[in-house]
């Protein structure tokens, strides 16, 4: 069968999948009080389906064609080198920490005992693969209002052992990064961006994720675009580019892409120490690593979800913008969100915190507000050093915490993603005033 009768077939599914989708989904109005609101999700059209469908035609069930497309999409998107994908944003912190632990890096190496700043009020799988690379989080505490923490508190926690800093741009609010970065080349530290809830962020209109040496994108459906579950992690050094690709791919020393062979020209000449000559070097592994890579599949998703996230991230900033200046009026119960004046976020939920003087608790509201269609969540794991599975770990901590403490007291957030109405925003907003003026 010719080419052009096959791309006639595949051209007719993607008629069929148009009309089915435009069948299938149809929009309806959102009714207060009957339709749930949740706090984030995918937002998709047809072409998502579409080339879904065109990966699956392909029938190349791991990375490739799409894969490569996104790639070079996304590292366009940042003005960044390199963008390597993988299967998680947790795989990409995992990945961008292990790569820091590289016998290929020599004496710039992470070793086991070395320190990395991060913060307590967070995500856990930032902290999780300092711990798993035998390396000891610094805890440091955040800023209320902002969620992140000054530059003050990181420079206090840089100590003999401190080797690297990896800290989050909370719920989309950028830190300074440009700070972090003149300190970590001072201090002659690494400095991770574990920007995946920020993408779209800019600070002096650069964007977040570009300005340490390793960043990190989480695609996960509640993010800022989508492929399901997928990450990525970012970077503008070719040589730390090839040490995330290694621990992507089952830490092996061969760079051929899937289903290529002999890319270095001499797959049967190498010398390895231990290894007999010419042993071949697609099964010569240099690290201890995984299969974390991306599949076309969700690659292709991700493509369509790149072409809307422009007016994606505007939507979350109108939205953003909207909130904010109605929740101005219940500024007696609420400490509100801001942000640096060099930059703007773009957001990934609404957070609030609770004043001292409130005459209700968390659990009262957030329980009001999930009874009323409206979904909430807290920060993430709050004080991470409470959560049970951090009991037991090797770890170093800066002042008491205090304002950690009361994130995992007071804090939570509502949704601003683009998927929510401007008469859903006012319905969030009417609601919560309806329970602080009852309380």
């Amino acid at each position: 069968m010719s080419d052009s009768h096959l791309n006639e077939i595949r051209n007719n599914i993607f008629d069929l999948a148009q009309e089915f989708y435009d069948a299938q989904y149809v929009a309806k109005p959102f009714e207060v009080g009957v339709d749930y609101i949740p706090v984030s999700g995918k937002v998709i059209d047809s072409s998502e389906l579409i080339n879904s469908i065109d990966a699956a035609l392909d029938m190349w069930l791991t990375s490739g064609r799409h894969a490569n497309q996104f790639e070079r999409n996304l590292a366009k998107f940042m003005n960044v080198r390199h963008a390597i994908l993988c299967n998680s944003g947790s795989s990409a912190n995992l990945l961008a920490v292990s790569a820091l632990t590289s016998d290929k890096l020599g004496t710039l190496k992470l070793v086991p005992g070395d320190e990395i700043i991060t913060v307590a009020a967070g995500f856990p799988t930032t902290v999780n693969p300092i711990i798993q690379n035998n390396l000891v989080p610094v805890f440091i505490d955040t800023e209320i209002g902002y969620y992140n923490p000054s530059i003050d508190s990181i420079s206090e926690a840089i100590g003999p052992k401190t080797r690297g800093i990896f800290i989050a741009h909370t719920l989309g609010n950028p830190y300074d990064a440009l700070e972090i970065k003149n300190l970590a080349n001072q201090k002659n530290l690494w400095f991770i961006e574990d920007n995946c809830d920020a993408l779209g962020s800019t600070i002096n209109s650069e964007l977040t994720g570009t300005f340490g040496d390793l960043s990190t994108l989480s695609m996960y459906p509640a993010h800022h675009i989508t492929t399901g579950e997928g990450g990525c992690v970012f970077t503008n050094n070719p040589s730390l580019k090839v040490l995330v690709e290694s621990y992507r791919e089952w830490g092996r020393d061969c760079w051929c892409e899937p289903g290529k062979d002999d890319t270095c020209g001499k797959r049967f000449q190498w010398q390895f120490e231990n290894l007999p000559f010419g042993y071949d070097h697609k099964y010569v592994y240099s690290h201890i690593g995984y299969n974390l890579k991306m599949t076309d599949f969700q690659a292709s998703i991700g493509n369509a979800q790149l072409d809307k996230l422009d007016n994606f991230i505007k939507i979350r900033k109108n939205n953003f913008t909207h909130l904010h200046s109605k929740m101005k009026s219940l500024e007696d119960y609420f400490i509100l969100p801001e942000s640096l004046d060099n930059c703007e976020p773009s957001w990934f939920g609404y957070p609030l915190t609770l004043k001292k003087q409130c005459k209700f608790d968390r659990r009262e509201i957030t329980t009001f507000l999930e009874q009323s269609k409206i979904g909430t969540r807290l920060l993430f794991g709050g004080n991470l050093l409470r959560q049970p599975a951090y009991n037991n770990i090797t770890y170093r901590q800066i002042g008491t915490l205090e304002n950690t403490d009361l994130v995992a007291e007071n804090t939570f957030w509502v949704g601003i993603y683009p998927g929510i109405t401007k008469d859903m925003l006012n319905y969030i907003h009417d609601t919560i005033s309806q329970f602080v003026n009852s309380a």
